[in-house]
């Protein structure tokens, strides 16, 4: 028997019935085709899956969509902007961090959650960060220096908003 369930998407008001089993992947993926978050161990272990409750990285695979009244849920697709991709996007882009593709979302995801948390991150706190997320393509050196990049976009964004470094 369905629910009703109501939350905000990618700054959207969502509603939607669904079945009280679905996992928060299943219901982006499967019932409103929102692809960018891959589906890959289904039990929390690789963190392709990974994406933004309240702010938060979530692994989606893990969490009921049950869970999610009220919250604001932001994925892959809802990063952007009209002005352009997210400053940990682009980093991912300009610095080689995408090779096949598959984690990059699930990456991006944590790596956005984790700048918001601590904006000047050291590359021993972002590897801790990143460690729930998994890669058997780049060696990760590139993915930390992705978000090195993307720290100190932020921080010159910040800086230019507030007229002075924090």
């Amino acid at each position: 028997m369905k629910m009703p369930l109501a939350f905000n998407l990618n700054g959207h008001a969502t509603n939607i019935d669904i079945e009280p089993y679905w996992t928060l992947q299943r219901l982006l993926r499967d019932e409103m085709d929102l692809t960018g978050t891959k589906e890959g161990c289904r039990t929390g272990n690789c963190g392709v899956c990974t994406l933004m409750v309240d702010g938060k990285a979530v692994k989606s695979c893990l969490m009921l969509a049950a869970q999610l009244n009220g919250t604001n849920v932001t994925t892959i697709e809802g990063l952007a902007t009209d002005e352009g991709l997210d400053p940990v996007q682009r980093a991912f882009v300009e610095y080689g961090a995408i090779q096949c593709g598959y984690c990059s979302p699930g990456f991006i995801m944590a790596a956005r959650a984790f700048l918001d948390e601590k904006p000047h991150p050291t590359r021993a706190e972002i590897a801790e960060a990143l460690e729930g997320n998994l890669c058997r393509c780049t060696g990760y050196v590139k993915i930390f220096e992705a978000v090195e990049a993307a720290a100190e976009v932020g921080a010159k964004q910040r800086e230019a908003v507030h007229g002075r470094s924090h």
